[in-house]
């Protein structure tokens, strides 16, 4: 069929455009090796966001060695020529975008990735990373001075990645503001556990092996990942309000310290329910590994993980992180004390739930015990920098914070505005400013004196 004279020039005038269109479509360009966090620039990566992660890791307690085979499924943010991941120390064999072998360099802790087509901005994209060898924990003074990451124990590996050790074993976008749901299998000799985050959707042999795949279906920091391996005893149920259980304790620990973890856990996740809002995650639980070198819990998101049998405080600490910090994240790291100062502050709260000390007294009781030329009160608690994001200030200073809030607007307002904010901001991440902003909204008093004397100012502020 021919087309007429006005056809074909209104066919050209398409043409010409469509040209312009693409013409003027941004061209590919890497994905930055970082998500710019003032307190590790490298951290993290730009050009995507993770919405899932496929966890498939072997590992050999006699060797050290682990084995694994990471996909990641994300969209792209902008048009990409390439983009970064985070691995530290582990030997890359292979990389597959789109199930397409791709070119890779590594410099530093970045695997940059170069795959054979560019990626559109706002297409969902596979890579799939082989890698191997000995996992390496991290050491300094970030974290009390103590070894982090994956560390080998008498019978597996005890693994807890707060802030930035989740890249010691698997490739990743290692900062709290790309969250992503996971399924992590864990494949180990027989007669060893392995215990991580979510449901465990089953286990099954595999020769002398046995693997356990856990589903986190919740959003979830990189940090927050565990794959600990040992020799456990297990027990599981339901909260009395009908919240999964399961909890994992190394048999050498399972007499010590009197204190009931199962029964514990079970309690303080139905409280914090009813302070904090509905529990945020499919399951709760614990992991309680003999780790004497690790001088630390964490709160590893569904079942913290604990290097010994650990006091009532730290457990119900633990717990309130999964409302403050798990599933209310920081965007950057300098807002940490919106997790330690918060998970601190519920401390005392169970104390005045058990009637043993009032918030007010504990506060009185800190307050005092730290003079006015003590070091403690140098620190920034609202920035409180990278070496000394954990000092004891980022804990004490900023539960005292929320309790001088809480005598400023009232109880009424203040046990408003806790479930408020973990329901606003459940699976997402958070600044200081949002939470004076919404502290100000619900109480309907101006704050900023508050928040700037306590958080922001260095010195003992005057009562």
């Amino acid at each position: 069929m021919a087309l007429s004279r006005s056809a074909r020039l209104g066919a050209l005038a398409t043409a010409a455009a469509s040209f312009c269109l693409i013409a003027a479509a941004p061209a590919p360009h890497p994905g930055a090796d970082g998500v710019g966090d003032p307190y590790f620039p490298q951290l993290g990566n730009g050009g995507f966001d993770v919405r899932h992660y496929g966890l498939d890791v072997a590992y050999n307690p006699d060797t050290d060695r682990l084995d694994g085979r990471t996909t990641i499924t994300a969209r792209a943010t902008q048009n990409l020529s390439s983009f970064a991941l985070d691995l530290q120390k582990l030997e890359v064999t292979k990389i597959e975008v789109n199930g397409r072998r791709a070119q890779f360099t590594r410099e530093g802790d970045e695997i940059r990735i170069s795959p054979r087509d560019s990626l559109r901005k706002d297409r969902t994209f596979t890579v799939t990373v082989t890698y191997g060898g000995v996992p390496e924990p991290l050491s300094g003074p970030i974290v009390f001075g103590s070894d982090y990451g994956w560390m080998k124990t008498t019978d597996g590996v005890f693994v807890a990645c707060e802030p930035n050790a989740a890249s010691t074993w698997f490739p990743s976008s290692d900062h709290p503001d790309d969250k992503a749901t996971f399924d992590i299998r864990i494949k180990a000799p027989k007669g060893l556990t392995g215990v991580s985050n979510g449901r465990l959707v089953g286990t099954y042999d595999k020769g002398d092996q046995t693997v356990a795949h856990w589903r986190e279906t919740e959003p979830m920091a990189t940090y927050l990942a565990t794959a600990t391996i040992g020799k456990f005893n297990v027990k599981q149920g339901t909260t009395p309000a009908g919240t999964p259980i399961y909890v994992a304790i190394d048999p050498v620990l399972e007499n010590s310290n009197n204190v009931d973890v199962y029964g514990l856990t079970a309690e303080a996740t139905d409280y914090w329910s009813k302070i904090f809002g509905p529990y945020p995650f499919e399951e709760t639980g614990a992991i309680v590994d003999d780790m004497p070198q690790a001088g630390f819990s964490l709160e590893t998101q569904t079942k913290p993980v604990y290097s010994a049998v650990r006091s009532e405080g730290t457990i119900v600490h633990e717990l309130a992180h999964q409302w403050f910090g798990d599933s209310v994240s920081v965007e950057k790291w300098q807002h940490i004390w919106l997790n330690e100062g918060f998970a601190t502050y519920s401390q005392w709260l169970w104390s005045e739930h058990r009637g043993t000390q009032s918030a007010h007294d504990a506060f009185l009781a800190g307050y005092n015990a730290r003079p006015a030329e003590a070091a403690f009160w140098q620190t920034v608690v609202g920035d409180p920098q990278r070496d000394t994001m954990f000092a004891s200030a980022v804990y004490q200073r900023g539960a005292m914070t929320l309790q001088v809030l809480r005598e400023r607007i009232g109880d009424k307002a203040f046990f408003k505005l806790l479930p408020t904010w973990t329901r606003q901001h459940r699976y997402g991440n958070v600044n200081t400013d949002e939470f004076i902003r919404l502290a100000e909204k619900i109480s309907g008093q101006q704050l900023d004196d508050l928040f700037q004397t306590w958080l922001f100012t260095k010195g003992k502020p005057a009562l």
